[in-house]
């Protein structure tokens, strides 16, 4: 993955820095329920949830294999809810924007696709293997052949508009990842190991159901 990391690492610590600053800027939050620009959402239900998270960040991946399948299940497939994800990238920066990349050069319709199955794969690079290897089988999974992921890795309008997203959630008040928000409420489980169980989320959301 040489050529590709040479490429984006310099704009990769730019975005990282982006959401780091998140920290910084809890007191400035904004509505996170209005659509935004580049926003991939599932469902159509009354109640907004808007989740945002990273296909490098260990604790998403633990969420999403944890609760994902219920959740959708419960909400999404019921059309009670409206998920929305937003993409910050965490370290390895440069794996995490090439990641979502992919995932948006495969299209809408295989974009959450791609992204749980990076998210399946940490351990497969993060334990010694070429993250490379891992983004091109699952981009040629997902129809893109090899010269149009490094194309999609490489477009510049494409790291230009993560830059934009994690600006965005720096303004949001988003401060880790996964952060969930349910129709604009922060949901918060402390103690948990995997981001904000699905008991709470799904308190939350039941609760803006029933008003």
């Amino acid at each position: 993955m040489r050529n590709i990391t040479t490429f984006i690492s310099r704009r990769a610590a730019i975005v990282t820095a982006i959401a780091a600053s998140a920290v910084l800027a809890v007191g400035c939050a904004k509505d996170t329920t209005a659509a935004a620009e580049g926003d991939m959402s599932m469902g159509t239900g009354p109640v907004t949830v808007v989740e945002y998270a990273s296909v490098t960040c260990h604790v998403c991946a633990a969420w999403q294999h944890e609760n994902w399948e219920a959740f959708k299940t419960r909400y999404i497939d019921t059309n009670k809810v409206r998920f929305v994800f937003r993409e910050i990238p965490t370290p390895p920066a440069n794996v995490a924007v090439a990641g979502f990349q992919v995932a948006r050069c495969a299209g809408e319709d295989k974009y959450f696709d791609v992204v749980h199955a990076i998210m399946e794969s940490q351990t497969e690079w993060q334990t010694g293997g070429n993250p490379r290897d891992t983004l091109f089988r699952i981009g040629n999974g997902a129809g893109l052949t090899n010269s149009q992921i490094e194309t999609c890795i490489k477009d510049p309008k494409g790291l230009e508009a993560i830059d934009a997203r994690a600006r965005a959630a720096r303004e949001a008040g988003v401060d880790g990842t996964p952060s969930f928000f349910v129709n604009g409420t922060k949901i918060v489980s402390p103690g948990s190991a995997s981001g904000p169980t699905l008991n709470d989320i799904a308190a939350a959301i039941d609760a803006e159901l029933a008003k």
